[in-house]
């Protein structure tokens, strides 16, 4: 199985903007020395985002996230801990409205307060359970309820409801599995760990345009596979291409170096885990691409390669502060919305202007492959129409969403694709993907005459059409 480590997934990630200090904590059931009760936190109470199909309990003490779906209320955390996920932090916009914003998201999310739980999380109805037919109604809910993409992937999800009927324990992962597949989507995903089931929905797919160009020992079977032929390819390139003279960043995610006295290249393998943690993450990131930048600025590159064939995803803020290392002025680059009920929210614009000490915005190539996912498609997805920037290699995968995670009653964990992500000009890329314009472009990120005769075919096209 080819696991792509996508874009975070986003089960809720909400910090407190502020805590209850230790000492209200050990005298929480204590006066104060007035003799008045102690005031209890504004945030305590039910906060619902009908977007994420989330309720937050915020109590004192213990705090607990609940998924909503047609069939039902599920737990997601029963001991929910907000510092843990992702740097989001929690503002009160009014007595009545929550906002979550972190800097690891493009993206806020509002809550609004419920005067009463919601009856169908009330402590008797919550369902957890190993039911496989209460469970099966909740995955297909969770799907009818939050999925983007039936109609642009040509799927009528309604006649799968009476598969119900034939789930048994022995065979639920199996069905639940034949569901996934039929959606071919690199986020979609089911995660039980107790039971050792990893299930991603664009394996299948992904193996199929990965083996396209492989015959005999190179075809790819697994992730060992994979890896091999990965680690066979990189090597290609900082031997062959950069002469094994290279940069690469303290925690291996990022490579760069000179190929001939004038042209700059940089394999991006992630766009997350630049940093220790959610709170240093661009920090960190932003000091890598200072000093990249400052290398080519001083080597005087005229032009530069971006290997995004290797990219497996990651934050978006994290793709969009490395877009700004190459954008010549602010663009609006992309749209956003997200699925809500029958509709969807605010299609909503975002920017990305430039940052740093240097820029390049001279010819660049971009070299994109079936396994660029997630962030990766998005960084390639806000450069791809600046007038120095050309797309060289194969379509990406066709999965842009953040992954909106929901809990079934038996703890296992799903992974759903609920936004839709459109260019400048309102062009949706989901399941095709973005890729060369030009068929001379494209060219395949594996193939086997590449590896017998230990070249690399991307590298030269864009460096043919950089040296023309």
């Amino acid at each position: 199985m080819i696991v792509h480590t996508i874009k975070k997934e986003f089960p809720f990630a909400i910090i407190k903007k502020w805590y209850v200090s230790f000492l209200l904590l050990f005298c929480i059931a204590c006066q104060s020395d007035d003799g008045l009760p102690p005031e209890e936190d504004p945030n305590n109470g039910f906060w619902l985002s009908a977007e994420k199909g989330y309720i937050l309990e915020f109590k004192e003490g213990k705090d607990v996230l609940y998924n909503i779906n047609t069939a039902g209320c599920s737990i997601q955390d029963e001991d929910f801990i907000p510092e843990d996920f992702f740097g989001f932090e929690f503002n009160l916009t009014n007595e009545n409205e929550l906002t979550a914003t972190s800097d690891l998201s493009d993206s806020e999310v509002i809550f609004t307060r419920l005067s009463n739980q919601n009856p169908s999380c009330l402590p008797d109805q919550i369902a957890a359970t190993e039911d496989p037919k209460v469970n099966f109604d909740h995955f297909w809910n969770i799907f009818n309820d939050h999925y983007t993409f039936f109609e642009t992937r040509n799927i009528d999800w309604s006649q799968y409801e009476s598969l119900r009927d034939q789930v048994t324990v022995d065979n639920f992962y199996d069905v639940l599995e034949e569901l996934a597949y039929i959606l071919e989507d690199g986020h979609v995903s089911i995660t039980d760990e107790d039971n050792d089931i990893e299930i991603n929905s664009g394996d299948p797919r992904l193996l199929e345009r990965l083996n396209a160009n492989l015959s005999g020992d190179l075809i790819i079977e697994n992730q060992d596979d994979y890896d091999a032929l990965f680690n066979q390819k990189a090597e290609t390139i900082v031997i062959k291409y950069l002469g094994g003279d290279f940069e690469i960043d303290e925690r291996e995610n990022m490579i760069w170096g000179l190929i001939g006295d004038d042209t700059g290249y940089i394999l991006i393998a992630t766009m997350e885990g630049y940093g220790t943690n959610f709170s240093n993450e661009l920090t960190s990131l932003n000091a890598v691409l200072d000093t990249m930048m400052d290398d080519f600025a001083a080597s005087g590159i005229s032009n530069l390669i971006i290997d995004m064939r290797f990219n497996d995803g990651g934050f978006d803020t994290v793709a969009l502060d490395m877009v700004s290392r190459f954008m010549d002025q602010e663009r609006v680059s992309y749209f956003k919305k997200a699925k809500l009920g029958d509709g969807f929210t605010e299609n909503k614009p975002f920017s990305v202007g430039p940052k740093g000490d240097f820029q390049f915005t001279e010819d660049i190539i971009i070299l994109t492959s079936p396994f660029t996912i997630s962030a990766g498609e998005l960084f390639t997805l806000c450069l791809k129409d600046l007038p120095y920037v050309t797309i060289v290699g194969e379509n990406t995968t066709g999965a842009f969403s953040t992954i909106l995670t929901h809990t079934l009653p038996n703890g296992a964990e799903v992974g759903v694709s609920n936004e839709i992500y459109s260019d400048a000009q309102g062009r949706v890329f989901e399941v095709v993907g973005i890729g060369p314009e030009n068929q001379e472009n494209r060219v395949p990120f594996f193939s086997s005459s590449d590896f017998q005769e230990e070249k690399d075919s991307g590298m030269d096209r864009a460096i043919e059409l950089l040296n023309n």
